[in-house]
């Protein structure tokens, strides 16, 4: 798939959007044209549809449910890693955006129920607890980016708390001591994690924590830009502000540009998610990356291991959030 995006000229998500047959409502006609003439040139449709045909010995179907798909490129890429993943085994992967109706799930499950059904993979896209059916509860089932709070499901969700502490600690390691937050909606678990782990990071490295700079947000790039401002109306302001993702990092450095801020000379700023506008922001935005395809590589793993071995316990995994250095952070 990296490949692909090489050869057409665009992002790996944009590749998993027009191949998973949901980019027409986010992507032109122009680029779609152009990732199918790249992916066809390279042989990888083929490849993926000899892989999912699901005839060889084997094979049989995997479902995989979830909340919702178009908002987000998110689990598009997920999907991408499961499908890698399960193809490798000869199974095929039918998906179902059921918006979180109890009847729709039940459906969903109805159908797989008249196929060679393997397993089943729920995934969300906000990171939280959910509640399942027991016909969800009965199968071979995995949870991606959500849990149970009994744990009583096998789990694969993203270590917010350690990439927290690896975004804080990369501006605590350039030498800045007033260092801000921007969160999202406080009561998200993305949003609570991703602060813990800003304070652990603070708190080992003996810097005290001032609630002064640690202000709410939406996911938005309003949310970043206003709280930039008032961030830099302080009277000991910041010399750098960690969002909590990158659409709130694009609205503080149009602030901080507006203010006359030389980035990040004059004020570091790091972001979170990776998404593809991170690379081409001016400059080029410190993020952490958030790695849904290779949650969806582990989802498809602990399946498999849980079809194989039901008595298995519930592994919970965390995947790691590792950091993508660019151009937006300095040293003060």
């Amino acid at each position: 798939m990296t490949d692909v995006a090489a050869l057409a000229g665009v992002s790996q998500t944009t590749v998993s959007l027009v191949l998973n047959g949901i980019g027409e409502a986010r992507v032109s006609d122009e680029t779609i044209l152009r990732v199918k003439k790249a992916a066809k040139t390279l042989g990888y449709m083929h490849a993926v549809r000899r892989a999912g045909s699901g005839t060889r010995p084997g094979g049989g179907v995997i479902g995989f449910l979830i909340d919702e798909i178009s908002t987000d490129p998110w689990m598009a890429i997920a999907l991408d890693g499961l499908r890698e993943k399960a193809a490798a085994s000869g199974l095929d992967i039918m998906t179902f955006v059921t918006s979180g109706d109890a009847d729709a799930e039940a459906s969903a499950i109805r159908t797989l129920g008249k196929l060679n059904f393997k397993g089943l993979v729920y995934g969300t896209i906000q990171t939280r607890a959910v509640t399942l059916s027991p016909d969800q509860l009965d199968q071979h089932t995995v949870l991606l980016n959500c849990y149970l709070t009994d744990r009583s499901l096998p789990s694969v969700t993203p270590g917010e708390v350690v990439g927290g502490r690896t975004a804080t600690q990369h501006l605590i390691d350039l030498g800045h001591r007033r260092i801000a937050i921007i969160q999202g909606e406080e009561w998200m678990d993305a949003s609570k994690d991703r602060l813990k782990g800003y304070r652990q990071a603070l708190a080992s490295a003996d810097i005290t924590f001032d609630e002064k700079l640690v202000r709410p947000g939406n996911w938005e790039p309003s949310a970043g830009y206003a709280q930039t401002r008032e961030l830099l109306k302080l009277a000991d302001p910041p010399t750098a502000i960690f969002c909590c993702n990158d659409l709130m990092a694009l609205g503080s450095l149009e602030a901080l540009k507006e203010l006359g801020k030389d980035i990040p000379r004059d004020i570091s700023v790091v972001g979170y998610d990776d998404r593809e506008i991170a690379q081409f922001t001016h400059p080029p935005l410190t993020t952490v990356l958030l790695p849904h395809f290779e949650m969806g590589v582990m989802a498809a793993e602990l399946l498999l291991e849980r079809i194989d071995q039901p008595g298995m316990p519930p592994a919970q995994l965390k995947t790691e959030c590792p950091l993508v250095l660019r151009q937006s952070s300095g040293s003060p």
